[in-house]
């Protein structure tokens, strides 16, 4: 015990040095609760204080931090909507939320109330203090607002667990059942004569068991508001209506009906056993007379269920679409409908995979897989606005803030109860299309000071290499490359190794560090000396350890990485033509390959062949494999972040889209449109959007380009000589 006490403290130690220390937090606040509560899975806590504000301020900011979610109503009106994050910004610590509650407030008196959802568990996303509380502090000249043990608070007995069966072990989430039989009316509104209760004091800022406080680094969620679904559908029997969504989509269902007291309606999507598990669901229990409901915990699918039981008269059906606040201004069009359609599906597949966090799926797990993170840091650029970048450098703080003593990193994180090393996801993190395309794309490399350190720890502590240079494969927790078969560890283990080197040594040089900079590029230069003679066999890639067949993922990686010479790139074409091994997570960088090998008819008749059977289900997001259930890998879910690899395909190599400076401050245009005669994208940046359209006709391109201000477009067009052009929209014969 004392030395898991031990590390614990190591691990918040590290992880200070890469937070942002937590700022307008009044010493006499206090992180509040209720005495019938402490850490019961899914507990619902209400809390109400009454304010007296002699003048409105123009600004008032609070700060709002609670384990695990809340909803804010100020004088009847709702402020928030689900505010928080998922717990675990380092070890021991807690995310809180900055609002400006100014404009709710009016001179005289205010009442403010929060309705406080404690998960009371851990999940793949979530790290549970044990305790559920509410931490307030706002002040403004001649007002001050803080929780402390004035406040009334209560448990909400209303809100309760469902029978089985329960969310699987990986969601932090628990199924919502609420009883309109015990419900509180109006509690969280101005004129409630009732009283909740007294509140506990239970820490002070930064106390444990809540930690260090780390400020929301992302913005708070898009909210629709209440919508009519698009269409209802009642089945033969009558007993459930199903509700169409416009798109796969993170909602919250609502009622309103009229009915006798005691009847259970059952609300759940058609992604309940989405992945092979079951996911989160709710309940409501009736009250007598008309009455309204809406189910505060998202779920996500194409259709929300409504399971009513006779005796229930349904008077309105509604659903909220709540999620990450970042449009989807991106886009690719062609003059083939399946590529233009994949893209719009790998955008979808990347929107409903961001909330809390990057996360693999919306319904079975949640959770901050770091190869699926790669793949989705990599398409936000190509797909939202610059507000959407931000989710993946709280990822990387994240990641390196869970980074353990030994150096090793690990995911999911945040997580105590299931959270391990899979070393070439690890690799790829902290690599080239990990950590350093967030830093380039984005233009914005801060976080790299905080985890330059971590990342050389892993890549030189952690990882060794043999007398020839090569890293030596790890196990790991589990040595994972991909699902699917025919895995050569030892050539991919190179390549990933490779890469993070190589994003390594540009994060030196940007540091100034030269003399690691010189050493790693001594590294690289040992590996790419004699990466042929090692593996190559006159026909392919392939390791002596590798028995299987040959491995179409080896062939990708050696050439995205660098290592592949162009003079081998006429036999890997025959390989990539003849071996389909990939799941839809390395699929992505056997397309970009085949690109840069100069391959682009034969990258979009590859597409094709490995998305068609996807793209031939009626569904708006994109698999974890190449079908559902058992033709899919790992449970098989129908929205799975990593599969969107082509929309960056498509934007970045068939429209040729790429940064050539941080932030595509310099960019270039150099498009491959193989068969496709017609091709037109949009990528947002900083500086405006990029617009590019192409048009192919008797294999002599035209190309209309919109550079935005402050930027530069260099365009290379077959058979010319590249043309920079200054801001301006141009058309070249």
């Amino acid at each position: 015990m004392k030395k898991l006490f031990f590390l614990i403290l190591i691990l918040i130690a590290v992880a200070a040095i890469q937070m942002k220390a937590a700022d307008g937090f009044l010493p006499q606040a206090r992180w509040i609760g209720s005495e019938h509560c402490q850490s019961t899975p899914n507990s619902w806590l209400c809390f109400r204080k009454t304010v007296e504000v002699a003048d409105v301020p123009g600004e008032l900011m609070a700060n709002i931090a609670v384990d695990s979610k809340y909803w804010l109503w100020i004088n009847g009106e709702m402020v928030v909507f689900e505010g928080g994050l998922k717990r675990g910004p380092a070890p021991g610590a807690t995310y809180y939320d900055r609002i400006n509650i100014a404009p709710y407030l009016v001179k005289g008196g205010n009442t403010i109330a929060l309705l406080v959802w404690h998960f009371g568990k851990n999940g793949f996303s979530h790290v549970n203090s044990g305790t559920a509380a509410l931490l307030f502090s706002a002040r403004s000249v001649g007002l001050t607002i803080v929780s402390d043990k004035t406040w009334q608070c209560k448990v909400y007995q209303a809100y309760q667990d469902t029978e089985t069966p329960f969310p699987n072990y990986r969601l932090a989430e628990s199924n919502i059942r609420f009883d309109a039989r015990k419900e509180l009316a109006g509690w969280n509104l101005p004129e409630f004569d009732g009283r909740l209760g007294a509140s506990v004091e239970i820490a002070s800022p930064n106390g444990m068991p809540f930690g260090k406080l780390v400020l929301r680094p992302v913005p708070m969620w898009k909210d629709s508001g209440l919508k009519e679904y698009p269409e209802m559908v009642k089945n033969e029997t009558g007993d459930t209506i199903r509700c169409r969504l416009p798109y796969n989509a993170q909602v919250t269902p609502y009622l309103k009906v009229k009915a006798p007291a005691g009847l259970q309606i059952g609300m759940l999507t058609d992604n309940y056993t989405g992945g092979s598990a079951n996911n989160v669901r709710a309940e409501y229990i009736t009250r007598d007379g008309e009455q309204e409901y809406e189910s505060f915990g998202w779920m996500n699918g194409h259709e929300m269920l409504y399971i009513i039981p006779a005796g229930v008269e349904v008077l309105e059906l509604k659903y909220r679409e709540t999620g990450y606040n970042a449009d989807i201004k991106g886009s690719f069009a062609c003059n083939d409908e399946f590529f233009t359609e994949l893209w719009k599906r790998s955008a979808r597949t990347l929107y409903i995979t961001m909330r809390d966090n990057y996360m693999d799926c919306p319904d079975r797990e949640r959770a901050q897989w770091w190869g699926d993170e790669v793949n989705e840091l990599g398409e936000a650029f190509y797909a939202l606005d610059p507000q959407g970048w931000q989710l993946a450098v709280k990822g990387i703080y994240e990641l390196m803030n869970w980074q353990r003593p030994d150096g090793i990193i690990a995911s999911p994180v945040p997580s105590l109860n299931w959270c391990k090393e899979l070393p070439l996801q690890m690799l790829a993190s902290v690599g080239w299309y990990g950590f350093y395309t967030q830093a380039f794309y984005s233009g914005d490399y801060s976080f790299v000071p905080d985890v330059y350190d971590g990342m050389k720890k892993y890549l030189h502590e952690v990882w060794e290499v043999d007398m020839q240079g090569f890293p030596v494969p790890r196990p790991g927790d589990w040595n994972w490359g991909d699902w699917g078969t025919d895995i050569d560890l030892e050539v991919l283990t190179t390549c990933w190794y490779y890469l993070a080197l190589k994003a390594e040594k540009e994060f030196a040089l940007y540091l100034h560090k030269q003399y690691d900079a010189n050493r790693v590029d001594g590294m690289m230069k040992r590996i790419s000396s004699t990466f042929d003679h090692r593996y190559w066999t006159g026909t392919a890639y392939r390791s002596k350890s590798h028995q299987g067949e040959t491995d179409d993922r080896a062939q990708a990686m050696a050439v995205v990485s660098g290592l592949a010479p162009a003079g081998r790139h006429k036999a890997l074409l025959k390989v990539l033509k003849k071996e389909y091994h990939a799941s839809p997570y390395m699929e992505k960088y056997v397309l970009e390959a085949l690109f840069m090998m100069g391959e682009p008819d034969f990258a979009l008749e590859r597409m094709r062949n490995r998305y068609t059977q996807m793209l031939a289900y009626p569904y708006t997001t994109l698999f974890e494999g190449w079908g559902i259930g058992a033709e899919g890998f790992g449970g098989g879910t129908i929205n799975h972040a990593w599969s969107g690899g082509p929309l960056t395909i498509l934007s970045q190599k068939l429209c040729g889209i790429e940064p050539l400076e941080p932030g595509f401050k310099c960019f270039r245009v150099s498009p491959q449109l193989g068969a496709l005669h017609e091709a037109s994208a949009v990528v947002p940046t900083l500086y405006g959007d990029i617009k590019v359209d192409i048009k192919k006709e008797n294999h002599i391109m035209t190309i209309h380009v919109v550079v935005p201000q402050g930027t530069v477009a260099v365009v290379a067009l077959p058979g010319r000589k590249d043309k920079v052009l200054p801001p301006g929209s141009y058309i070249l014969p």
